[in-house]
């Protein structure tokens, strides 16, 4: 497979902007599912000209995983879950529900390369490298974030500026601070708070104050409701000529003279100029008959979504503890609880036995919340991380000319969104010329 060089990177940074060709033709091209990546592909390309149809296999955009993440868009937690130590830990958790990350055994023989991928990126440097080049991404992603804000006006729950992780002890509160400045020569802004300060900031955390010996605050993280913004910008982008099959299921690509020229659906065959497959832990067996081997694999998280009311006092800031390793982020009239990692192949069942870990986790630090899973309207929901080895995300030309990717997002898939698309369009852009070859 042929990937973007070192040259093509630098093209790509800076602001981002969109820099089309003179004389460059629009083209037809189809994107491959209607997640919060697919639907940022959609509108950067639209926006530079080109002719944009999407499939997706269900009845909207943005109700597989794009529908119940943690609402938050991660700046400061774009680091690869591959780090040292961290696969023999996994180990150590194999098979124990209650454990942060749970590898089931049943999932081991169909991911054993996969496995060896993770193990060489949990080296030092190569986790440093990735942490570098994810927050680059991040933070192109969150200044195209801001102008499409400013475009579109799309309601999604949007809130800036309240992000808060709490830590037991000193000892992990140091041991992060330090990972984090690391990355400030590269933009990330942290604030250390004491407790009293996670207080002041966080007044819902007053009564737990003796659980805590303080906190992380980052500034340049967001929060906002995936589904919402997804199904948002779908249906701006339609309003100005963008075409979204809803119900339609991508079954194959239509190869001739080395080119994709068409996507075979379950409506018939889709005529493309360029293909961007935009389907996260489906990609690889849509590629895979194409001799495109692709390292993407499926890793459940949980979340809870409860009434704003069964604690209307409750938080004001998104808090992630460190400790007990759960997200409680308010979101518009709703709270949503999220946490755990489980390697369970394509299950998408919410596991009641993790559920009931999570929500414990949950109860201990804010007992208003213990059973909040079983408050009228709560919704109990799992989804697929789209993780590759190294955590960083495959955006760019596969060795057919006109077929692209922007899948592998794991844990950052709405962090990276519109930065995923914004680059995907660059490169389309910039690859124009091998595409016009071929045709």
């Amino acid at each position: 497979m042929r990937w973007p060089t070192r040259t093509t990177l630098r093209r790509w940074r800076g602001s981002g902007r969109l820099r089309p060709r003179r004389g460059t033709e629009t083209m037809r091209i189809t994107i491959l599912g209607a997640g919060v990546i697919g639907v940022a592909s959609a509108y950067w390309l639209q926006k530079a000209g080109h002719q944009v149809t999407v499939l997706e296999r269900r009845e909207a955009a943005g109700v597989e995983t794009s529908w119940g993440n943690g609402a938050i868009i991660h700046v400061s937690s774009v680091q690869p879950w591959a780090a040292p130590g961290v696969p023999l830990k996994v180990l150590k958790w194999l098979g124990q529900e209650d454990a942060p990350m749970l590898l089931r055994a049943s999932a081991l023989p169909r991911m054993w390369r996969w496995g060896l991928g993770f193990l060489a990126a949990s080296r030092a440097a190569r986790h440093n490298e990735g942490a570098i080049s994810n927050l680059e991404l991040a933070l192109l992603s969150a200044r195209s974030m801001a102008e499409i804000r400013a475009e579109t006006g799309v309601d999604y729950d949007y809130a800036g500026q309240c992000v808060l992780k709490t830590f037991a002890d000193e000892e992990s509160l140091g041991a992060a601070h330090a990972a984090h400045l690391a990355l400030a020569p590269h933009g990330l802004v942290t604030e250390l708070l004491d407790r009293e300060a996670c207080v002041a900031r966080e007044p819902a955390l007053a009564a737990v104050a003796h659980r805590i010996a303080g906190g992380l605050y980052f500034p340049q993280d967001e929060v906002g409701d995936c589904n919402k913004f997804s199904q948002g910008l779908a249906a701006w982008c339609a309003a100005r000529g963008a075409t979204f099959h809803y119900n339609t299921e991508a079954r194959g690509l239509v190869m001739q003279g080395g080119r994709v020229a068409a996507v075979a659906s379950s409506q018939g065959d889709i005529p493309s100029d360029a293909v961007v497959v935009a389907l996260a832990s489906h990609s690889p067996a849509l590629l895979r008959p194409l001799g495109i081997e692709l390292p993407v694999y499926p890793v459940k998280g949980l979340s809870v979504t409860v009434p704003r009311s069964v604690w209307p006092e409750g938080p004001r800031h998104a808090i992630l503890d460190d400790a007990r390793k759960f997200a409680l982020t308010p979101l518009g009239d709703r709270y949503r609880i999220v946490g755990s990692a489980e390697v369970a192949d394509f299950d998408t069942t919410p596991s009641p036995r993790r559920i009931a870990a999570l929500m414990r986790g949950v109860g201990e630090l804010f007992p208003q919340l213990a059973l909040a899973d079983s408050a009228p309207g709560a919704v109990r929901w799992a989804g697929l991380r789209p993780m590759v080895p190294d955590g960083r995300p495959r955006i760019g030309p596969t060795r057919i000319a006109n077929l692209f990717l922007n899948t592998g997002h794991g844990h950052t898939g709405w962090t990276m969104a519109a930065g995923s698309g914004r680059r995907l369009a660059q490169i389309v852009e910039d690859c124009q010329k091998d595409i016009a070859s071929v045709a």
